[in-house]
């Protein structure tokens, strides 16, 4: 099995709004006031703030909303290949991936291009493409540069959940930030017994009288 995590530009572009037939990449309510603080959507400033201090492209930071799914926060994967992100469903025990990666697509690489399989097949689906092969369902949208994988094992969840799932690309809510990009670990320093208070610091070796 063959598999990456890679990237997504900042913004989500228009014709993700286009994407798989036209279905909008953002809930919204109609009419509504100020948004509540819990989907209240990030800014790309606090999105980008937040990921430069990991070391890490604020490009790549998006989420998903898969229907009855829960977003599995320790499977969450910040690195400088990539951003991957677990769903899981706690009654079934199925999961769905999302993958965000630096990388381009065509009809003519699909079958190919950050294959999961030997044997794969590929068909378009609206402005995406869907993916299977190895018992894995993917589907995978190119935007400028970027790809974004969402997949999940075959025969655990069906096409239609993991099309709503991959229609469903936003970016997070400011709520969600901490758990999408978790602030850095400071490494505490360690104190050692055997040091003197003074001196140098080096450990006191020496030999007693009889020893």
């Amino acid at each position: 099995m063959i598999r990456a995590v890679r990237a997504l530009p900042l913004l989500l572009l228009p014709a993700l709004s286009l994407l798989l037939a036209g279905c909008g990449t953002e809930k919204a309510d109609a009419g509504a006031g100020t948004p509540s603080a819990s989907t209240a959507l990030a800014t790309t400033s606090e999105i980008a703030s937040r990921a430069r201090s990991l070391g890490f492209d604020p490009d790549l930071v998006h989420v998903i909303d898969p229907p009855g799914f829960t977003l599995a926060e320790q499977s969450v994967g910040v690195s400088d290949v990539g951003l991957s992100i677990a769903y899981t469903d706690l009654k079934t025990g199925a999961v769905i991936t999302l993958r965000v990666e630096p990388g381009t697509m065509t009809d003519a690489n699909c079958t190919t291009q950050a294959a999961f399989s030997d044997h794969m097949t590929c068909v378009r689906d609206g402005n995406a493409w869907y993916r299977t092969g190895g018992g894995t369902i993917e589907y995978v949208m190119a935007q400028k540069g970027h790809l974004v994988h969402v997949d999940a094992e075959q025969g655990k969840v069906t096409r239609a959940v993991l099309r709503k799932s991959a229609q469903s690309l936003r970016r997070p809510y400011r709520s969600e930030l901490p758990v999408v990009l978790p602030p850095a670990r400071t490494a505490v320093p360690v104190e050692r017994g055997d040091l003197p208070t003074n001196g140098d610091g080096a450990p006191n070796n020496e030999v007693g009288k009889g020893g």
